[in-house]
């Protein structure tokens, strides 16, 4: 692990990189989906079980045949995104093993098990068990699902904010000291809620999109009017959920990864009472001057607006780029470490781990060994800056953490108005007077994707150059395996998930256009 750097091709890294980022953003087309529906089907079969219309249970079964659909799809990409973990992250993977892997077993064994259990039940035993069992299966499906999303996103919140471990220097590993402080993490909590929320706002605009779209084909004009009524005011409910669980994981990231804030607003210099950026021009296609400081050109700034999500304070302490890489105070009077003292300790902690190592091998003396582990433990918090040579290496990319971040808000807010508008005309006007906004809610599927990977975006581009928060930077996580190979399945892979996603588009538009299959009365 200490002399990794030495072997590793650097292509290798970049063709492991956008692998990953291809897996993970076509299985992430899948989950908020199936999070989403798992949500709605349970409301539609709890009208169905509370007044026994068999109307609702035509509508249950309807939506839950698209549910299976994705679940389908999302299965298979998920599984080939764990394996890479093996196989072209091997030393994040031994480095961490004993942490990460705990909350995938636990997704694997019991969440999984769980959802693929009940929802064989939800899709096949409708004539075969109670109508209350149904229901509960149809219901444990979505928690087991959601179950699913709570364990991985434990593992992403610890390497955004790695707590509850200890590095043993005799097995070079991190090793798991609480399974509590992993897996109940407030950055976990945090980053649960809002990411499995934000799913549910793409389940209810997909409910809206497929409602809208038979209303404006004139057909099964009840299932489209029930339907988009609970799909608009749950979507309403979870875009305002997630505005306030946002806000909360503002805070979290402000306190455990002050540059991926830095980067989101652009923020060279910080301060006390920083403004919120509403609009700046921050060239798409280059890093900026951050050295030189000021601000964007043409920004236009939300007095205090920055400091209020960060800190909840109008005059709160954030600081900038500049900040966290020369050093600064804390509002508490602590001094944060500059780049360049962070580095040198992480060099210490390097150089001294292989020291220890060669001396265990030579036997050496109890007594050196132990002084050798509290020079390694004193600066193995900062062991990761020890990989990086140029503390530029520090700052994402700036405009594509900023652009990102105000893509997902700003659509954010969208469908909040969105959601409500729709609200409105069903209970106090004939919606099918307004074509345009029937059409506006088709057209607004593509868009709630989008603001679901442009959240991942910021949250995982934001966190670079870093596998692990200061423990461990991407470049030192990698695999020793030739460049070429990665490129290949790099290319193979796109062609079978673009293959996997055209499919599950194009059985999902022939289910949507054949409609529910109503009972006979």
């Amino acid at each position: 692990m200490y002399n990794l750097l030495m072997s590793v091709d650097p292509f290798a890294i970049d063709w492991s990189r956008a692998q990953f980022a291809l897996t993970a953003i076509y299985h992430w087309l899948f989950v908020p989906l199936t999070l989403g529906l798992a949500v709605v089907m349970g409301i539609m079969e709890t009208c169905y079980y509370r007044t026994k219309n068999v109307f609702w249970k035509d509508v249950a079964k309807f939506w839950q045949r698209l549910f299976g659909i994705n679940f389908a799809m999302g299965v298979a990409t998920g599984i080939i995104l764990e394996f890479e973990f093996g196989t072209n992250w091997s030393n994040y993977s031994w480095f961490v093993g004993d942490i990460f892997g705990a909350p995938l077993a636990i997704e694997g064994i019991v969440a999984f098990f769980l959802e693929s259990t009940f929802v064989a039940v939800m899709f096949f035993g409708w004539k075969k068990v109670s109508p209350g069992f149904h229901l509960a299966s149809t219901w444990l499906t979505g928690v087991g699902a959601t179950l699913s999303a709570w364990w991985i996103l434990v593992a992403n919140a610890w390497m955004q904010y790695p707590v509850g471990c200890e590095f043993n220097p005799d097995t070079v590993r991190n090793e798991m000291t609480s399974f509590a402080d992993v897996a109940l993490s407030p950055f976990a909590i945090d980053k649960f809620f809002h990411t499995v929320i934000s799913s549910w706002i793409v389940g209810a605009v997909f409910v809206v999109a497929v409602s809208s779209w038979y209303l404006i084909k004139k057909r099964d004009q009840r299932l489209a009017r029930e339907s988009m009524k609970i799909g608009a005011v749950f979507g309403l409910v979870a875009s305002l959920l997630a505005a306030f669980t946002g806000d909360l994981s503002a805070v979290k990231v402000s306190k455990v990864q002050p540059m991926k804030l830095a980067a989101m607003e652009a923020l060279y210099d910080g301060g006390n009472g920083v403004s919120l950026t509403a609009f700046a021009a921050v060239n798409p296609f280059r890093q900026p001057d951050y050295a030189a400081g000021g601000e964007p050109p043409l920004r236009i700034g939300i007095p205090y607006g920055l400091s209020i999500l960060a800190t909840h304070d109008p005059q709160g302490f954030v600081p900038g780029v500049n900040d966290i890489l020369n050093g600064y105070v804390r509002p508490d009077g602590t001094r944060e470490l500059s780049a360049e003292e962070k580095m040198e300790k992480g060099r210490i902690a390097i150089n001294t781990l292989a020291r220890y190592r060669e001396r265990k091998a030579a036997n050496a003396d109890s007594s050196e060994l132990a002084g050798l582990n509290d020079t390694l433990q004193a600066n193995m918090p900062y062991f990761g800056y020890g990989y990086i040579k140029d503390k530029a290496e520090l700052v994402p990319y700036i405009p594509l953490c900023f652009y990102a971040f105000r893509v997902m808000v700003g659509l954010g807010a969208y469908f909040i108005l969105l959601f409500a508008v729709i609200i409105f005309l069903l209970y106090k006007r004939d919606i099918q007077k307004y074509g345009y906004l029937l059409w506006l809610g088709v057209l607004s599927l593509p868009l709630a994707y989008i603001a679901s990977e442009a959240g991942w975006i910021v949250a995982e581009m934001g966190r670079q150059p870093w596998a692990i928060q200061d423990l461990l930077p991407t470049c030192a996580a990698v695999s020793d395996i030739s460049a070429g190979s990665v490129a290949v399945t790099f290319f193979i892979f796109l062609a079978l998930f673009t293959t996997l996603l055209a499919v599950e588009v194009n059985i999902l538009c022939k289910q949507i256009k054949k409609g529910p299959e109503y009972t006979a009365n």
